[in-house]
């Protein structure tokens, strides 16, 4: 799936501009007039960044860029302005801004712009991919299996685990294998990784 650049911009000269100027580069470029049209059809399937004008009339850059955090995961977003302020470019950039670039664009630092929120776009839709795939596994786990889950990532020994729980060494090794089994890890060090990787908080 190709990666997509977002223009919003209520100028169409600037739209047509950085259009031809992102299809030369080889990207997907898809071009709007408004927040409002651009909320109204974007699909949040589709790998890209978002590409804004910090001054519209109605929905503004920063204004669009907030309502993107709130209702999707939060895309990569360049900001383009002419008029834009040290105050404005740096709430921006705290919300998550890849860059803010100043007009008229420089073609070059566009593309690499664009070419870092590609990356960043790439890593999070992975991350995203690799924890849903940890939620299906956790899935499997008994409610004990859970338990047991949280104590070894602590590193507690099977014994104390047992005492924990109010059980026997020998039932915990074995919801320990059929925890490793089903979490499709073959050592301890490989099962912390990847509950770290998830962002697991045991319970424990």
């Amino acid at each position: 799936m190709s990666f997509v650049t977002f223009l919003v911009d209520d100028d169409g000269g600037v739209l047509k501009a950085l259009g031809r100027l992102l299809c030369a580069a080889g990207y997907d470029t898809r071009a709007y007039a408004s927040g409002q049209h651009f909320l109204a059809e974007y699909d949040a399937d589709l790998p890209g960044c978002v590409i804004l004008d910090l001054t519209m009339p109605g929905l503004d850059g920063l204004a669009l860029q907030q309502a993107l955090a709130e209702k999707y995961a939060s895309p990569p977003v360049i900001f383009l302005t002419g008029t834009g302020d040290i105050a404005r470019s740096v709430r921006a950039m705290k919300a998550g801004a890849v860059d803010f670039l100043t007009k008229p664009v420089d073609g070059k630092q566009l593309v690499a712009a664009v070419e870092r929120a590609r990356m960043k776009d790439e890593s999070a839709r992975g991350a995203r991919r690799d924890r849903a795939a940890f939620d299906l596994k956790m899935a499997r786990l008994t409610p004990r299996e859970r338990q047991v889950l949280d104590y070894v990532v602590l590193g507690r020994l099977n014994k104390q685990i047992a005492a924990a729980l109010g059980t026997v060494e020998k039932t915990i090794k074995v919801h320990r294998g059929r925890v490793m089994a089903k979490l499709e890890v073959r050592s301890l060090a490989e099962l912390v990784r990847l509950t770290e990787r998830a962002g697991l908080r045991p319970m424990a």
